[in-house]
């Protein structure tokens, strides 16, 4: 009787480990392939930033739309007093030249966040002064000190449909991102003697633009350290250049 329940036993446990067995290979043939699925959600944010509005002082005076420089100040003007961006840059030439022929938009990076994180809110800043005022959007400019230097390289970089030319000042850029500036001049200034931002990183960016096949320029001040933007913003030759250009094809 014990060797007969032996064998039920061992018949039982040999057929239970063919089923697992089966069962295993079966489910490993079962399995479903990687399938492509959507994911999409909707989702609402408000974005903000203060920032600082200049409109020539024959605005309004006639129907012509006006060219634009979105202006993007250094680390030291970042926070919530917008009075600090009037400093140094564009935001401080236009408090004394009233005849500035351009719009100038002067935008604040709040304290410790950098211009390439408020790149969303720039942009959408920059559509909703186009939509407010006569801008002529073939004529939009960017340019940028240190940080917003940096800000300008970044920016342009990934929206190069926007701008009709940039001018960097003592900043720096991804190289690999250089191609998406193809169209788009480039006149980019630098102290030779700057000992915050090396001025290899501005000329990494302006050669790699040209190997793309782009069209970019470095102005070297051979005695300057990191203070390049005084004499860039004082010399009326960069908003000749700027008007030189115009966005041939506007998206």
């Amino acid at each position: 009787m014990r060797e007969f329940l032996l064998l039920i036993f061992v018949t039982f446990s040999v057929l239970l480990s063919g089923c697992d067995k089966s069962e295993d290979e079966t489910v490993k043939t079962q399995l479903p392939s990687q399938n492509v699925k959507d994911f999409k959600k909707k989702i609402s944010k408000t974005l903000n930033c203060k920032y600082l509005l200049f409109l020539p002082q024959d605005y309004g005076q006639e129907t012509a739309r006006w060219p634009m420089i979105l202006f993007l100040h250094g680390a030291g003007e970042r926070g919530s007093d917008i009075n600090k961006v009037r400093h140094h840059g564009l935001a401080k030439i236009v408090t004394e030249k009233k005849d500035f022929p351009f719009i100038v938009v002067s935008p604040q990076c709040p304290q410790k966040s950098w211009w390439p994180d408020q790149t969303e809110v720039l942009i959408s800043l920059l559509y909703d002064v186009i939509d407010r005022y006569d801008v002529d959007i073939s004529r939009i400019y960017l340019t940028g000190l240190s940080m917003g230097g940096y800000g300008t390289w970044h920016i342009a970089c990934r929206y190069p449909q926007i701008f009709a030319a940039i001018a960097p000042i003592c900043g720096g850029g991804e190289p690999l991102l250089a191609a998406g500036l193809k169209d788009v001049p480039v006149w980019a200034f630098h102290g030779a003697k700057d000992p915050v931002v090396p001025v290899k990183r501005s000329k990494e960016m302006v050669d790699a633009v040209n190997a793309c096949g782009g069209s970019a320029k470095l102005t070297i001040y051979p005695e300057a350290e990191h203070d390049s933007w005084t004499q860039t913003y004082d010399n009326p030759e960069l908003y000749d250049w700027f008007l030189s250009h115009k966005k041939k094809k506007v998206n």
